[in-house]
């Protein structure tokens, strides 16, 4: 790795910082002595390189010391790729060795994708004890439950003790207050023995707004002439990218190799502003593709709010040629629509045509392919997914954003019918695409999502203000005394609330929400997974009954077909399609009809499969 500390095998340790508008960097080495609590310290000229770089390579320093770059005698700053940071963002770097952890996982492959069944959870709220250990303890049951990939909310280092983890402002440094580097590779290693991928949400489009000092000593990592929802945009097209680009292609990389991470999460990827050829993103992928060995199974996974299908194209044998898949926001939507009535915001493209948008999901991916949205006052958004398989479309009804962007963290089992939401989740747990579930959801928790951070006074009060203003546009939030009530981010309080409850399992209705997720992930596995050939396309067609129900079905490369038949709305359906071949999911209310009716029960789904 270019950047950072780097431990050689002479024993000395190289020590690289880009910091082009800095006349001198110094290196500030401190070590605790063992079991005592003297200390020695080593102040280290650095040698002035080439394109702005400085290094130093000594024996002065050694793993586990800390350490600081002084710029021009003052300014005293962390490594911005440093591998961990004890005392937090405004503290010291420590050395750390990337080959002192034993892994014995040396057998692992990964999962191909069709196999996926994703678990999104944020480490510090998934336990009550909020850390890499604790979550361990949970892999067993996410085992049995039938998940098979993991995939945790960003863990780079953010400012003070709570934090979504997209406030991250050292990429490379996994946040103190989940454990040491060590305790990230144990649990992904115990993952593995169990034949769970862990996949990690990585943030490339801004840093926090805390804790990054690069604009100090490296101006050129910023640039004025794209802009981000954050202010200024990351350069990854002018002088110094290469750099900038070089940065977030090798976080990549030590995330895969170094803590043998099985994919990677891009997180809104659409404000990445790039203007030159090739695109971050194509030269991101083709970097992993090519340094990552092909015996294993890598996945990278797109947030795209434009829906962006270039970057999903397979090749000729149905691999990616960049991107594995994309969150499908437009499934979300379409399905919260029908089944909470809710319209409001970007729903509103929706709310016409829910059915007919939900069958377009199911069968070609986006519902949006460049036809004009409403919500974005007639933007064209969305590119033709022609030829794309199932898997490049991850889908869900609960996400991190999802709940978390309502301004009272509602989950969606607060929100809906429990017969709508079981229809809606019978659908996505048996479709071909890989479902991915937000933590909890399984039991029906009904503990909140609420945003929350720890920043320091006046930005603490410039969020909390920001995040109500937010609201301001809803109508229910129109009076300044209500808006109040959303929960300050900041207070430690609205992270609490957040925490998942697992006492929730011993009550009986959430132990029947947890058979039912159950139930369909077995037959998942048993009748759908087998039928997805590795990136092979799949027939589809879809048929709206009528303005509540529709009809769906796939065809496979063995020829073996795939039948939906859903009822959405609160009336029957008369005259519905019938099932083709074995039955093998049918809502309660299908069961409890009599044998004589016909029609389709409100809220039902029926799954059948021929071969």
């Amino acid at each position: 790795m270019p950047f950072g500390a780097q431990c050689r095998d002479d024993g000395a340790v190289r020590f690289r910082l880009w910091a082009p508008a800095a006349r001198s960097v110094d290196l500030l080495v401190e070590r605790t002595i063992e079991r005592t609590i003297e200390r020695t310290s080593a102040t280290l000229a650095m040698h002035a390189a080439d394109d702005g770089w400085f290094e130093l390579i000594t024996d002065r320093a050694v793993s586990a010391d800390l350490y600081q770059f002084r710029i021009d005698g003052e300014q005293r700053v962390p490594d911005p790729a440093s591998r961990f940071q004890p005392q937090d963002v405004h503290g010291p770097s420590l050395v750390i060795a990337p080959d002192g952890f034993d892994w014995h996982d040396d057998q692992w492959r990964g999962r191909r994708w069709e196999e996926a069944v994703i678990y999104e959870l944020h480490v510090g709220t998934f336990t009550r004890g909020g850390t890499f250990a604790s979550a361990r303890e949970r892999l067993d049951y996410l085992a049995e439950l039938g998940v098979t990939a993991i995939e945790l909310m960003p863990l780079a280092d953010f400012p003070g003790l709570r934090n979504w983890g997209y406030d991250g402002v050292f990429p490379f440094a996994p946040d103190s207050t989940y454990g040491r580097p060590d305790d990230l590779k144990e649990f992904i290693q115990s993952a593995h023995e169990r034949g769970i991928m862990v996949l990690l949400d990585v943030v490339y489009n801004h840093f926090g707004p805390e804790g990054n000092y690069l604009g100090s000593y490296a101006p050129q990592f910023f640039t004025d002439r794209h802009h981000t929802p954050w202010g200024n945009g990351l350069n990854f097209d002018g002088p110094g990218s290469r750099t900038v680009r070089d940065f977030f292609i090798h976080n990549a990389l030590y995330w895969l190799e170094e803590y043998h991470f099985d994919g990677l999460r891009l997180d809104a990827v659409h404000a990445i502003a790039d203007d030159s050829d090739p695109h971050i993103l194509t030269e991101l992928a083709d970097a992993v593709h090519a340094s990552i060995s092909p015996e294993r199974y890598v996945h990278l996974i797109l947030e795209n709010e434009r829906n962006q299908s270039r970057y999903l194209q397979r090749q000729s044998t149905g691999q990616p040629k960049l991107f594995t898949a994309q969150w499908d926001d437009d499934i979300h939507h379409a399905l919260h629509v029908l089944i909470t009535g809710e319209h409001d915001g970007y729903y509103s493209d929706y709310a016409e045509c829910p059915v007919e948008q939900l069958g377009r999901c199911l069968t070609e991916g986006f519902a949006f392919q460049g036809e004009p949205s409403a919500y974005r006052k007639g933007e064209a958004r969305g590119e033709r997914t022609t030829g794309l398989p199932p898997g490049a479309f991850v889908t869900f009804l609960q996400n991190h954003d999802q709940i978390g962007n309502r301004a009272f963290g509602e989950r969606i089992v607060t929100l809906a019918d429990p017969r709508a939401l079981r229809a809606a989740m019978a659908i996505l747990l048996l479709a071909p695409s890989p479902p991915l579930l937000f933590m909890g959801e399984e039991f029906g928790a009904e503990t909140p999502f609420l945003f929350f951070c720890d920043f320091e006074k006046d930005l603490a009060e410039a969020v909390t203000a920001g995040r109500r203003n937010e609201f301001s546009r809803f109508p229910q939030f129109n009076d300044p005394a209500q808006r109040n009530r959303i929960p300050d981010p900041n207070s430690p309080a609205t992270f609490d609330a957040s925490r998942l409850n697992w006492m929730e399992l011993q009550q009986a209705s959430h132990r029947e929400w947890h058979a039912f997720y159950g139930r369909l992930l077995h037959l998942r596995c048993r009748h759908i997974v087998p039928r997805l050939a590795s990136g092979a396309e799949v027939k589809s067609a879809y048929w709206v009954e009528t303005k509540r129900a529709l009809a769906v079905n796939w065809t496979f490369a063995d020829q073996s077909r795939l039948t939906l038949i859903a009822n959405l709305g609160d009336s029957a359906v008369t005259d519905p399609k019938r099932p083709d071949g074995e039955v093998i999911f049918a809502s309660e209310q299908i069961h409890q009809r009599n044998p004589a009716d016909t029609t389709l029960p409100p809220w039902s789904v029926l799954w059948s499969v021929s071969k």
